[in-house]
């Protein structure tokens, strides 16, 4: 295998009526390839004498006995597993010695210039600003507070608690039959990743509710996808709802169920409840950071033009920047000098499709005025508006604006299509590099790659009517030491739906999709821009297969 890729089994097959000349040939080089792997792990873990692998060689190296070309090689793939699963007990150190990447680097899926960029604009909420994890907590308890409150819910949900080690950004739930689920790159549902309320379903549950694990176009209409950062305590409620439902065995409709959970959501923002609970206690739920006013002010100094833009409002915005810029230089109150433009409660993503006018606000009277809006003053804030009016009035050019947003939807796909260059804030971004980053991970992956080489191998070889009670012996051991290393490395990340850019099989993650999309760079934090020159031309990598920041470990690193 020479690419640093996911390699499955169907890519490699031969034709199941492939004549027994061809098998045995394939086997020749099976075998010979394996021993040359097996040096390989000798020669980069330096952990066994040339000696020590001859030896497991001539162990492995018996006569076989008189058999037919497909039972001599299933032999030869269970030798070769069995000296495999020898090489697992130790990390090769050619595991250390591969590249890492930066959890705090920029990811580029379209080139990027950065000397044409002129204008940078800002989202507010997981841009500029990042929480801790108890704003889901409060989130997620003022939202079902209300649904019990107001849309009378049963009063034992008033108990129900957030678990932080249950959802992850970009799940769909299903409004017609109540699952939430992981989707991949190309649509299909991840086979350990969907849920109904709290439990998990099999394969078969999957199979028999959508008939296959693909959601086609017909069913995609009644998925909605919960891609921010605020989703998780919404995707946490809905599948705590359901679960209620089931366990009391009372009927419901689930796109109720989501459309009340979302409409909760929606309240504790608008009616301001989230906003006064973090400014009540910004210790508890903001995180200060002392590089974000240095990059802001490096922009400022090389001229560069800054705006605001988020749907959040003005005196929510204003208390969050003053406590995070209050420990920086002593610049409490100047946060507002940073910004050629603020607009608040833009109402994204409408916001860029829409003609609304722009009005100016007295955050002193809490006002709005009447008068028209044709000139952006510094001191004033404004709030409502759209793109097309902001664009006549500040006669900025999309290719050298840049917009950071945490939303793919919301934030970015409006500007995407508007021709603004856009650069995705994923904060869990830095988290999942460091795991994929660590030995243990990549040992896992290492296994998992080696023991889908060998079933590749075997389904190349044995077809479904002519299997031997060996034949399925073999089989089933080599698909629960897949799984097992699947699952160790699942649970590095998410117990419940894994990583959140990949599958728990190595593909491109439904959520990956829309970063392609819609970003033209992602990163954790707008601040990782001060480890790059402003004038920096930030490229595509040339042999990407998959998402820019992971690295693969592949079979090739032992000599196959």
């Amino acid at each position: 295998m020479k690419k640093l890729t996911y390699m499955t089994s169907s890519r490699r097959l031969l034709p199941l009526g492939a004549s027994l000349t061809r098998v045995s040939f394939v086997t020749d080089q099976i075998r010979n390839g394996f021993l040359t792997s097996l040096r390989g792990f000798a020669t980069v873990t330096s952990s066994e004498s040339e000696a020590a692998l001859a030896n497991l060689e001539a162990k492995y190296a018996v006569a076989l006995p008189e058999c037919s070309a497909v039972d001599e090689e299933i032999t030869k793939i269970r030798r070769e597993f069995e000296l495999a699963k020898q090489r697992f007990l130790n990390i090769p150190e050619a595991i250390n010695s591969m590249p890492k990447m930066n959890p705090q680097g920029i990811y580029v899926n379209k080139n990027l210039r950065l000397d044409n960029i002129q204008v940078y604009g800002f989202d507010y909420d997981y841009t500029l600003a990042h929480y801790s994890s108890h704003l889901q907590s409060l989130i997620y308890d003022l939202a079902k507070q209300h649904m019990v409150n107001e849309f009378r819910y049963p009063d034992a949900c008033v108990q129900f608690k957030y678990d932080p080690t249950f959802p992850i950004r970009g799940l769909y739930y299903d409004k017609q039959k109540g699952c939430l689920m992981k989707l991949d790159f190309f649509g299909s549902i991840e086979p350990d990743g969907c849920y109904f309320g709290r439990r998990k379903l099999s394969r078969k549950e999957i199979e028999s509710m959508y008939g296959t694990r693909h959601i086609g176009r017909d069913q995609a209409r009644g998925l909605v996808g919960l891609m921010d950062f605020f989703c998780f305590s919404e995707a946490c409620l809905i599948a705590d709802m359901v679960q209620y439902f089931v366990d009391a065995k009372l009927e419901f409709d689930a796109s109720n169920i989501y459309n009340d959970v979302n409409r909760a959501i929606q309240h504790v923002h608008r009616s301001g409840l989230v906003h006064r609970g973090i400014l009540a206690d910004p210790n508890r739920y903001l995180l200060k950071n002392g590089q974000l006013l240095r990059f802001l002010r490096m922009l400022k100094d090389k001229g560069k033009k800054l705006f605001l833009l988020t749907n959040s409002p003005y005196h929510f915005v204003d208390g969050g920047m003053r406590y995070l810029m209050e420990d920086s230089f002593g610049l409490r109150d100047s946060w507002r000098e940073l910004f050629d433009v603020v607009i608040a409660k833009a109402n994204k993503p409408e916001f860029y499709t829409s003609e609304h006018p722009f009005r100016c606000y007295d955050s002193e009277r809490d006002n709005l005025a009447f008068t028209k809006v044709d000139a952006f003053d510094p001191k004033k804030v404004y709030y409502h508006g759209c793109l097309k009016s902001f664009l006549q009035i500040t006669k900025w050019h999309g290719p050298e604006v840049i917009y950071f947003g945490d939303h793919l939807f919301s934030d970015l796909r409006g500007p995407s299509k508007a021709g603004w260059r856009t650069a995705a804030i994923i904060h869990e971004l830095e988290r999942e590099i460091q795991i994929q980053n660590g030995d243990s991970y990549r040992f896992e992956q290492a296994k998992f790659h080696i023991i889908q080489e060998l079933l590749g191998r075997f389904h190349a070889t044995v077809s479904d009517t002519h299997r031997s009670e060996a034949c399925q012996s073999l089989l089933d051991e080599l698909n629960n030491a897949r799984q097992r290393a699947r699952d160790t490395m699942k649970q590095m990340f998410n117990r419940s739906f894994g990583a959140t850019f990949v599958t728990d099989t190595g593909q491109e993650s439904a959520f990956s999709y829309h970063i392609h999309q819609y970003a033209d760079v992602y990163t954790s934090k707008p601040e990782n821009f001060l480890l790059y020159r402003p004038e920096a031309w930030l490229h595509v990598p040339y042999d990407i297969k998959i998402m820019p920041h992971h690295v693969k470990v592949a079979s090739n690193l032992f000599g196959t």
